[in-house]
């Protein structure tokens, strides 16, 4: 047996490979970008081949940088981000990629909240209808887009269509499957009465064999060797939703910790002995064999940075710092007043509003640059606590948190979310706990590991921690309460925004 995990990544932009040994440290690793398409207001969608095309581009690179032989790797994990809908046509070539920034399904999801629908899917699948879930999405092109439902041969998700690649097995993992909505979670299992609550009693075909996310999916072919550089024959499991992966990559593994995610996505999430709570969650996950997630999230995370960064700001900075790192600093040099500037993190919709959108209020003219920066990181923060306060109604509480994704980076923002959620908070060390995730899952697959949780010990380490600056208690509790009450006073003009873009469509086309 060799020394090494490869771990995989897949998010909606950008796809990881990094290479681990036995004890976590990272030997080598890459990354690619991808471009997502825009064709409709609403509409955010990926080309496969592109995405596999970057998939065998950063195996390569990272075996080359490496330097080991394929034969070294012990197993390979693929963690991908969750939802959207990604298809295979009825020959097995690739179809359609939508990802989960897509919201062209908010009108459906109106329309199945007036008719109960979520009363019925939330019983068995743990989740109501939101506009970039799978079956939702599955849903609206059956409705909307007949000529190209006609053509589905499979139905699954990110990792899974790289995993199908890889070994030419169609298949998914509960993971992913109970993520996105389309599983009877207390039994892990595909349900009739689930898919007829969506409409979709006739796509059961459609969706792949079932496996549990460590156990081995098929192994790398012979023409996938010759694309990744990968040894044929090398054991692929099933792999995981990329949230579940970064718990376990951030070393949160026992019953009641909890896992906070800034990635594209607002993603909080602890970890329950039973998938029923006292009231509801926006998505319930396995996560080993026997236990499960409850999650909050959307759409609402450090995408909002990005597009900051991406639209106002230069790639370096005069003095060659970073501008991610000078945000930082902007951020770290305003102290906290009462009349700063709040911020709605919703470029991409909310969580409980598909039609809302992202804005600053309350800005005055001696405000700076560094004012609206800390805006974002706050708003930012206020929505992952929205999403805790969720969670901790329905009982999954917590009393400290482990903080990953992009956000993690930044030495302003974790004492920003440690204030705003009154909670220590800590950083591991690994940056790719996604891919170290998907890495230990592989591990475990094939007996290097136990459990999740004896390969996280073995391969994962605290790096930095925060605690609440108590002074800053009741200011943000101030602030959080603006943020929520202004997000409600402009539900109905989102609704009226949504109602123009509608009808301009409608013009146009």
């Amino acid at each position: 047996m060799g020394d090494y995990l490869l771990g995989l990544d897949a998010g909606n932009t950008v796809i990881k490979a990094v290479i681990f040994d036995r004890q976590g440290n990272e030997i080598a690793a890459a990354s690619a970008e991808g471009h997502s398409r825009m064709p409709c207001p609403g509409h955010v969608e990926r080309g496969l081949d592109e995405l596999w095309t970057n998939a065998c581009q950063v195996m390569r690179t990272c075996l080359e940088q490496a330097a080991i032989r394929p034969e070294e790797i012990i197993a390979v994990g693929c963690a991908g981000h969750g939802n959207g809908l990604y298809a295979l046509d009825r020959d097995g070539q690739p179809l359609l990629g939508i990802q989960s920034l897509d919201t062209r399904a908010a009108a459906l999801v109106e329309e199945w909240q007036a008719q109960g629908v979520g009363d019925r899917s939330y019983p068995i699948g743990q989740q109501r209808p939101w506009p970039s879930q799978t079956p939702t999405l599955l849903a609206w092109l059956k409705r909307h887009r007949p000529e190209t439902f006609s053509k589905v041969g499979t139905v699954f998700l990110c990792k899974d269509f790289i995993v199908n690649r890889l070994t030419a097995v169609r298949v998914s993992e509960v993971s992913d499957m109970t993520g996105c909505g389309l599983l009877d979670v207390a039994n892990r299992r595909y349900d009739r009465t689930l898919m007829e609550a969506y409409g979709l009693g006739d796509c059961l075909e459609m969706l792949p064999r079932l496996i549990e996310s460590s156990d081995v999916a098929g192994r790398v072919t012979t023409a996938a060797a010759a694309q990744t550089g990968l040894a044929a024959g090398t054991p692929v499991v099933g792999g995981l939703f990329d949230v579940v992966a970064s718990a376990i990559g951030s070393g949160v593994t026992r019953t009641g910790a909890a896992s906070i995610i800034t990635g594209t996505w607002s993603v909080n999430q602890v970890i329950i002995d039973t998938p029923q709570l006292a009231g509801p969650v926006f998505m319930s996950s396995t996560f080993d064999r026997e236990r499960y997630m409850a999650i909050e999230s959307s759409a609402t995370s450090a995408a909002n940075l990005e597009w900051l960064v991406r639209e106002f700001f230069p790639d370096v900075s005069p003095d060659g710092r970073s501008p991610f790192d000078l945000c930082g600093v902007l951020a770290e040099a305003i102290e906290p007043a009462a009349d700063d500037p709040l911020y709605h993190p919703f470029l991409y919709g909310a969580q409980q509003d598909g039609n809302a959108r992202a804005g600053f209020y309350g800005v005055a003219g001696w405000h700076s640059k560094g004012h609206m920066v800390r805006a974002v990181l706050e708003g930012v923060a206020f929505g992952h606590r929205q999403h805790i306060e969720t969670m901790r109604t329905a009982g999954a509480t917590f009393d400290e948190a482990v903080l990953s994704g992009g956000g993690s980076r930044s030495m302003v923002w974790p004492q920003i979310f440690a204030d705003v959620l009154g909670v220590p908070v800590s950083i591991a060390r690994s940056r790719e706990t996604g891919a170290l995730g998907a890495a230990i899952t592989a591990g475990a697959g094939v007996g290097v590991f136990s459990s999740f949780a004896a390969g996280a010990a073995s391969m994962v380490r605290m790096e930095r921690n925060y605690v609440p600056n108590s002074v800053l208690e009741d200011h943000y509790a101030r602030r959080y309460g603006l943020y929520r009450d202004i997000a409600e006073a402009m539900a109905p003009i989102w609704r009226r925004l949504a109602s123009v873009r509608t009808m301009a469509a409608g013009v146009a086309a």
